[in-house]
C-alpha cells in the first residue's frame, strides 16, 4: 500500500504536472472531500440522531425522498456555495439549477451531484453514496442550462463516495482512477487504491431481474446466454448480483470486473432509462471508461450523448469491456 499518501497531497502532486494550473481546481476537490466527510458522519449516525426514514416531499422524478436526500443536499450545497470557485451547482434532489449566492464571488467551475445515490438503502443499513461531476463554465457569466448540458466528454473531473463498511472516495481527473479511504482517526483520505484498473473478462453480471418482461431482445438473449452457464452459447457460468446502489455496483466492478445494466425498458417511452445522465451516468462513465471499462446505452456511448434536460434519464450498460462490447454488438445484430 501506498505510504500514507493523502487525497490532497495526491491532487496537489497531481497539479504540479499541468503547466499554468491555479490551484483553484485543487480547493474545490477540497470543499467537496469536507462535504462528504460531513455526510458520512451522518449516515454513520443514522438512527441515533433521527436522520432515518421519509420526508414529506418527493423530488422532480416523483420519487419520494429520505430525510437524508435533503439533509446531504444542503451539505454540499453549504459547503460549495461560499467558496468562489463555482459558477453554479445542479442537483438530483432540486427541480431548477442552484445559484451562487450574491454575496460570493463565481468562479470558472460548475458542479452536478446527486448528494445520496441509493438512499432507498438507507433504512435497512445497505450501502449508499455520492457522485459528483466538474464541468468548466464560462468566466463571468451566470450560468444558465444550456452551460450544463454539456457532453461527458467534457467533465473535468468525476467521483463518487461509497458510504460501507469504510468510507471510500473514488476519483478520476481523466489521467486514470485512484481510490481512497478515508482514516477516521486522523479524518484523511489516504490513497489505498492507486491505478484501479476493471478486468476485461468477468462472470457476473448485475441486473434488475423483476424487469425483464420490459427488456429490448438484445438484453433478453445477453441475460438468457448468462443464465444457461456452462450449458449455453457462452460455455462457462455467471453470478448475479444486485444491491440497488449505483456507487456499490460500480465500485465492486473497478475491484473485481464485472457489468451493470439499467437497460432501456418498454413500460414508458417518453422514460427510456431509470438513472440520470447527468448525475449518474456521465461521472461514472467516465470513471469506468478511465479504468479500461466501456459505458454504454447499448446503442451510444454514454460520453458522447448530448444533454437534452438536466434531470435526463438513460438506458445505461457499463462495466468489462468484452461484456459491452457483447451487449452493443446484439444491439447492432437487432437493428
Amino acid at each position: 500500500m501506498p505510504n500514507n499518501i493523502t487525497l490532497t497531497q495526491f491532487i496537489i502532486e497531481q497539479q504540479r504536472e499541468m503547466p499554468g494550473a491555479s490551484g483553484t481546481f485543487s480547493l474545490l476537490l477540497n470543499d467537496i472531500v469536507t462535504a462528504c466527510k460531513q455526510i458520512s458522519h451522518r449516515v454513520n449516525r443514522g438512527a441515533l440522531i433521527g436522520v432515518l426514514g421519509n420526508a414529506d416531499s418527493e423530488n422532480i422524478q416523483g420519487e419520494v425522498q429520505k430525510k437524508l436526500d435533503i439533509i446531504t443536499n444542503d451539505i454540499m450545497v453549504d459547503a460549495l456555495s461560499w467558496n468562489g470557485l463555482l459558477a453554479g451547482m445542479a442537483s438530483e434532489e432540486v427541480d431548477d439549477l442552484i445559484s451562487i449566492p450574491e454575496q460570493y464571488p463565481k468562479g470558472k467551475y460548475l458542479a452536478l451531484f446527486d448528494p445520496l445515490d441509493g438512499s432507498s438503502n438507507i433504512d435497512v443499513n445497505l450501502t449508499v453514496g455520492t457522485i459528483f461531476s466538474i464541468l468548466r463554465c464560462r468566466e463571468g457569466v451566470d450560468p444558465e442550462i444550456e452551460d450544463f448540458l454539456r457532453k461527458g466528454s467534457e467533465q473535468v473531473c468525476a467521483g463518487f463516495v461509497l458510504y460501507g463498511p469504510s468510507t471510500i472516495m473514488v476519483l478520476t481527473t481523466g489521467h486514470g482512477v485512484n481510490g481512497f479511504t478515508l482514516d477516521q482517526d486522523i479524518g484523511e483520505f489516504i490513497l489505498t487504491h492507486p491505478n484501479m484498473r476493471i478486468p476485461e473478462e468477468t462472470s457476473e453480471f448485475a441486473i434488475n431481474m423483476s424487469n425483464q418482461r420490459f427488456w429490448e431482445l438484445p438484453v433478453q438473449r445477453y441475460i438468457e446466454e448468462c443464465i444457461s452457464g456452462k450449458d449455453g452459447p457462452r460455455g462457462k457460468n455467471f453470478n448475479m448480483r444486485w444491491i440497488a446502489s449505483l456507487v456499490a455496483e460500480v465500485y465492486r466492478i473497478l475491484t473485481r470486473g464485472g457489468i451493470f445494466m439499467y437497460p432501456y425498458d418498454t413500460r414508458n417511452p417518453e422514460r427510456p432509462g431509470k438513472l440520470r445522465l447527468m448525475y449518474e451516468a456521465n461521472p461514472m462513465a467516465f470513471i469506468i471508461e478511465q479504468a479500461g471499462g466501456l459505458c454504454s446505452t447499448g446503442r451510444e456511448r454514454i460520453l458522447d450523448l448530448k444533454p437534452e434536460g438536466i434531470h435526463q434519464r438513460v438506458p445505461l450498460v457499463l462495466g468489462s469491456k468484452e461484456e459491452v462490447e457483447k451487449i452493443i454488438s446484439y444491439h447492432q445484430q437487432n437493428n
